[in-house]
């Protein structure tokens, strides 16, 4: 992988580290280990040989360089590893040295390699995205009541809460992240075909070994090897990308709000290298940055999962490398968005400001839809618009200009018309919305409980 000072906003330690040259290199010797070991227990190899497999690979002190540079020449990355395991068995025990790798081929090392690498990346993401949900819940709640305008088209339209704004940010976030986590767990099956996907090399033990083998490396077993078919590679990464827009979507709003035209939300976030008096959405940046990566990667999972026959050439050397770069990302992101929420500091005052700063214009809906019924849409219409100029040009409110309308005046009833005193009450159903969208969210996050 890249430097980790290139990386480091579009990735976390953690998730860096579960794709690291030593986790990787790791992964494969752990699946070398498990077949030696679950081929000695069913007897298709002498169990003295898988002992010493076992402590060469214990060794661990393996040439990555030459094993990267070899790789590039071979095209698989199996195929030098295997060679260097192979050395050091021999170095040991000659005799012990045939069975390395005894009946498997390379894909068969590099994508269950690939799947423990991911494996261990998923634990550290998963407690990121459970303190992002927990975090906004928590915010949902404390703001159920606080009124915000509402905006659409990046201008102001009716007044909304910013529990509300919170529990649609969860509500995307869960069920993106039910969607991701069941391409995970659909991911995490083992590959295990041999040479062309049939065990042959096994005669008739074949599927006996290949439980073992899962039982070994605690993976599930898929109804078929599936060298050649990536679809659950391309649906891991799409599902990725998905979750990142989410998370992208709620950095976007932040950013947004806390533009000092704005001032209702800000970050602990960082400074300007030039300009002290800046407080950036850094955490948002670094959400945005790595969320962008994505649509990229998707697009070339896709492309990528077209194999030819049994296995294909060029695509699955790069499927290890895709799958990284993704998870890396989406963590990324969920990892940079759950400190951001956090740390988030809410100004309800500022809030409250811009709502009373728009002098009720942003009501104006529900004025037009009450004089509809009483002079029907085109003169209810005419009627606000001229209502709505009179706040323009007198910088007076809206109520104050369709109390001095005599056509509007004559049909208004206070008791009628709270919203045009105290606009915060034009709310609707948003209590009952949010709480219906935090519902759901605990719901599936409950669900998806292991």
């Amino acid at each position: 992988m890249a430097s980790r000072l290139i990386t480091a906003c579009v990735t976390t330690g953690p998730v860096s580290t579960a794709f690291s040259d030593d986790a990787v290199l790791g992964a494969m010797l752990e699946f070398e280990v498990a077949l030696a070991r679950a081929e000695a227990r069913l007897g298709i190899i002498p169990a003295s040989a898988a002992d010493v497999i076992v402590r060469a690979a214990a060794a661990r002190d393996f040439p990555v360089d030459a094993i990267a540079e070899e790789a590039r020449r071979t095209a698989s990355l199996a195929i030098p590893l295997v060679n260097a395991l192979v050395d050091r068995t021999e170095a040991i025990d000659p005799a012990a040295a045939g069975y390395v790798h005894w009946g498997a081929t390379s894909q068969d090392v590099v994508d269950t390699a690939m799947l423990l690498c991911v494996r261990r990346a998923w634990a550290t993401i998963a407690v990121d995205h459970a303190r992002l949900i927990d975090s906004l819940t928590r915010l949902a709640a404390a703001h159920a009541d606080t009124v915000m305008l509402g905006r659409t088209l990046l201008q102001p339209a009716v007044p909304v809460t910013f529990g509300l704004k919170c529990a649609g940010w969860a509500g995307a976030l869960t069920r993106c992240w039910r969607i991701w986590s069941d391409a995970c767990a659909n991911l995490q099956v083992l590959q295990f075909g041999g040479a062309a996907g049939t065990l042959a090399a096994f005669g008739a033990r074949g599927e006996e070994l290949e439980q073992a083998l899962a039982e070994e490396l605690g993976l599930a077993i898929p109804d078929a090897p599936w060298h050649a078919h990536r679809d659950r590679i391309a649906a891991f990464v799409a599902a990725s990308g998905v979750h990142a827009a989410a998370a992208a979507k709620v950095a976007r709003d932040v950013s947004l709000l806390m533009q000092a035209e704005v001032g209702e939300l800000s970050e602990q976030g960082g400074g300007s290298s030039a300009m002290p008096h800046k407080r950036n959405p850094s955490g948002s940046a670094v959400v945005l940055a790595s969320a962008g990566r994505l649509p990229g990667l998707v697009a070339t999972a896709l492309s990528a999962a077209g194999h030819e026959h049994e296995r294909g050439v060029g695509g699955w050397p790069g499927d290890a490398a895709l799958v990284a770069d993704a998870l890396e990302a989406a963590g990324s992101a969920v990892a940079a968005l759950a400190d951001v929420v956090d740390h988030l500091h809410v100004d309800v005052d500022r809030m409250r400001q811009n709502v009373e700063a728009a002098a009720g214009t942003v009501v104006s809906e529900a004025l037009a839809l009450y004089l509809r019924q009483r002079v029907g849409r085109r003169r209810a219409d005419a009627l606000v618009k001229e209502a709505l100029t009179v706040v323009a040009t007198s910088r007076t409110s809206l109520a104050e200009a369709a109390a001095s309308i005599p056509s509007i005046a004559e049909h208004l009833d206070p008791a009628d018309t709270p919203w045009l005193a105290d606009p915060s009450t034009y709310l609707g159903s948003a209590g009952r919305l949010q709480e219906r969208l935090l519902d759901a969210a605990a719901r599936q996050d409950s669900s998806g409980e292991e």
